[in-house]
């Protein structure tokens, strides 16, 4: 069985790497854009961006003040287990202490804030059951900078790609420097005003060196992008070759009449980390820059 005091440590040492890594492939784009970049300014800023997240890195601190709110997802195999809701919710209220995070997590209406980043739905988890035998917890804090700037369009068929790609380079024209790029842009299309959302959102979950596994929807992700970068915002506004450094898309049928289109804004600290339990207890986590 795997216990919720499994779990809960798990948990914490989730947000540990979340809050103090970056993944493999989002390090390796931030590299390669500082190594194409030719404006000074926007190639200083990549170098920062870069010895940032190496000191953060071996001091075991967090590479951003605002360390996020935090959501999780979850794959729930055929394993027995203790209480995953409340094993994730003491983890995230202990790794707000351990780490530490910052307590972002406020009351919608009153602002409180209880300090410990737990409340009403918060920490966030997002189910997905599997047919095998363990369960893989993923870790993605997403801070307010980058989530303000994403958008919703409920679009008319007639509009097609072409009315998608302007709603995004509207989106991303719009949000300027403030979600702090070079940007990962993920884009929800279909469904219906809450589902395009949910599949902007985690589109962010895939590795930004992995294109979608249908062609028409890998040609829009990469058409995407290179007007993106067109734009010239580049890091943290400076300028340059890089704006966006991917743009991963996900969609799902949607009604005859209608065309739901999506934007979640990632900033550069593109955190997610995940791990995998077995039923015996054998914990695998996902490799990060350390």
């Amino acid at each position: 069985m795997i216990t919720e005091e499994k779990i809960k440590e798990v948990v914490v040492e989730l947000l540990t790497r979340a809050s103090t890594t970056l993944p493999p492939d989002i390090i390796s784009a931030l590299k390669s854009a500082h190594e194409n970049e030719e404006l000074p300014a926007a190639k200083m800023q990549l170098k920062a961006i870069i010895e940032n997240v190496d000191i953060a890195c071996k001091s075991t601190k967090p590479l951003c003040q605002d360390t996020g709110v935090p959501i999780f997802y979850v794959k729930l195999g055929k394993v027995e287990h203790g209480n995953i809701n409340k094993a994730i919710i003491d983890g995230v209220a202990e790794a707000t202490k351990k780490i530490p995070l910052r307590p972002n997590a406020v009351h919608p209406i009153t602002r409180k804030n209880p300090g410990n980043n737990v409340g009403m739905n918060m920490p966030y988890i997002n189910y997905k059951l599997i047919d095998e035998p363990y369960i893989e917890i993923t870790a993605f804090p997403k801070g307010a900078g980058s989530e303000n700037m994403s958008a919703l369009a409920m679009l008319v068929p007639s509009q097609g790609i072409k009315g998608i790609k302007e709603f995004v380079l509207n989106t991303v024209m719009k949000a300027g420097s403030n979600p702090c790029p070079p940007t990962v842009i993920g884009l929800g299309i279909g469904g219906s005003a809450d589902i395009a959302m949910k599949l902007a959102k985690e589109a962010l979950l895939r590795p930004i060196t992995q294109r979608h596994a249908e062609p028409e929807i890998a040609k829009l992700e990469e058409d995407l992008k290179e007007a993106l970068n067109m734009l010239g915002i580049g890091p943290m506004g400076l300028g340059g070759k890089t704006t966006v450094l991917c743009v991963n898309a996900e969609y799902a049928y949607c009604h005859t009449a209608s065309l739901p289109v999506a934007v979640n804004v990632q900033c550069w600290a593109a955190r997610r980390s995940s791990c995998r339990i077995n039923a015996d207890g054998r914990l695998e986590y996902e490799k990060g820059v350390c």
